[in-house]
């Protein structure tokens, strides 16, 4: 008897390669993470190495496949999420990229952004997005400019760039495809809202030749399929490529205009589905292609938050004050408050809706009665203050309250911040039944475009749900407590 086909969904994430097998009830099967190395050659600096990549997404998928006990003839199609603005560059004729790709943490490219008043307005409206080295076109410009030879070989039409989507397809296609989807194609500051194409006065802006781009494509329309590539066979259809925020939109099936969800990881998106017209933000937010199938192509407000469960992280490895990070949670709950102390987390300086990229972080508010675990609890509520500020935002754009949050990721898992963040937000906080939703939404994506779900009622039906958290205090504290974050920000970016 043949075994059910299976979905295998690739999160390429700015930690690590993450395969995660999924059954046609939604279910994980199997899921294999491989860390790859966080590169820091400068101050402000971050890269990783696209080999590592390369050879971390073969061994991922293949013991994913192995740990589920299926051969890759139980496989319907590959489902592909990644980090989103992280850009690479490679030859053309060689397939071999000519620098580490930058990731989406790197401020390097700010000079790249030193626009006058009308241009940074064009690109504000024609692309949704802030001009900032956050995304991907300051990226590519300063590997052009900075990396021998690179001018050269672009201007002579031997260099293409892509999103980390479209270099992994490059990969699996043995350098046959060479493709994005809508969703990373709007986070690079080159791609037109309203005809959803790249924008030539982008390309120019940025002195970036048009000819390095990859194909835009919709998020189920990839019409690819694997080459051998290590010991991943030839044959198996590629069905999805989508941003990992957009993939955790629609793994949350936020398919209403209004509804939002927030991604937790390294640092966070949150984003709120607007409907099927792009609207620009009065608050500093983004706009962008929430996603993007056949029949429906739907828009976002977004806010992106550079540092979130990465200041946990920092706690442990930087400061050395938690030993598992895990700890976190249980040390802020042990204090009946934060005793006036905040931490402005710009580890990685502020984005949404701050945009400060040079910020730096500080603790405010310290005292001789400051202990380890207020500094703790600081980091923890930091985490919730900043997703505040940019659903705070969203809300005003769309005129909507916010009743529910729509939330996924590790730090999920910390119950002190899930209760905090219902509490600040003053609304129910809807935890997603498993961790792994960007794999979740992508798999849906192919899914659809194969035939192997029927439809997105049937998804809907399939969404896991986990624990709900609603406020434990009032709107007067949240509102008292809120304000001192206010004034702690205030101090750092004046």
């Amino acid at each position: 008897m043949a075994k059910e086909k299976v979905i295998v969904a690739i999160d390429q994430s700015t930690a690590a390669t993450k395969t995660v097998i999924f059954s046609k009830r939604a279910e994980i099967l199997a899921k294999s993470l491989i860390p790859h190395k966080q590169h820091y050659p400068a101050s402000g600096w971050v890269e990783h190495d696209p080999k590592e990549i390369a050879h971390n997404l073969v061994e991922s998928v293949v013991k994913a496949t192995e740990d589920a006990s299926l051969s890759f003839r139980d496989v319907d199609s590959i489902a592909i999420t990644n980090q989103r603005e992280t850009v690479l560059v490679w030859n053309r004729e060689t397939g071999l990229p000519i620098y580490n790709a930058i990731v989406w943490q790197d401020s390097r490219a700010g000079s790249y952004c030193d626009f006058d008043i009308e241009e940074n307005e064009y690109l504000r409206v024609t692309t949704g997005l802030e001009p900032s080295p956050f995304f991907s076109a300051p990226k590519v410009a300063w590997i052009l400019d900075n990396v021998p030879d690179a001018r050269r070989l672009a201007d002579a039409g031997k260099l293409a760039f892509g999103t980390v989507d479209s270099y992994l397809l490059f990969l699996l296609t043995d350098g046959k495809a060479h493709k994005c989807d809508m969703t990373n194609a709007s986070r690079t500051l080159l791609m037109n809202l309203e005809s959803l194409t790249w924008d030539e006065r982008a390309f120019s802006l940025f002195n970036i030749p048009i000819s390095m781009a990859p194909e835009i494509v919709l998020s189920d329309d990839v019409n690819e399929v694997t080459a051998e590539f290590g010991k991943i066979p030839s044959g198996i259809p590629i069905g999805s490529l989508i941003g990992d925020s957009h993939a955790a939109l629609f793994g949350q099936c936020c398919f209403d205009k209004g509804t939002v969800k927030a991604t937790y990881g390294t640092g966070s998106s949150v984003m709120m589905n607007i409907g099927t017209e792009p609207k620009r933000s009065s608050y500093g937010l983004v706009t962008s292609v929430a996603y993007a199938i056949k029949d429906s192509i739907c828009y976002c407000l977004e806010g992106n938050i550079n540092t979130t469960g990465g200041i946990t992280k920092w706690m442990c490895e930087g400061l050395g004050l938690l030993e598992n990070a895990s700890d976190s949670g249980e040390i802020a709950q042990s204090l009946t408050d934060n005793d006036g102390v905040y931490l402005v987390p710009a580890l990685a300086g502020l984005a949404a809706p701050h945009w400060k990229s040079d910020a730096r972080a500080a603790f405010v508010g310290m005292t001789s009665s400051t202990t380890a675990a207020h500094l703790i609890r600081a980091a923890e509520e930091a985490i919730a203050y900043q997703i505040a500020d940019v659903t705070r935002a969203m809300v005003e754009d769309l005129s909507t309250p916010l009743k529910v949050l729509r939330v996924d990721g590790g730090p999920t898992r910390d119950k002190f911040l899930m209760g905090f963040q219902a509490g600040i937000l003053q609304c129910k906080v809807d935890v997603a039944g498993i961790e792994e939703l960007s794999a979740l939404g992508t798999a849906f994506i192919s899914g659809l475009a194969t035939g192997f779900f029927s439809s997105k009622d049937e998804i809907i039906g399939l969404r896991p749900v986990g624990s709900c958290y609603t406020p434990s205090f009032d709107k007067a504290h949240a509102d008292m407590l809120y304000k001192g974050w206010i004034d702690a920000l205030n101090l750092i970016i004046g």
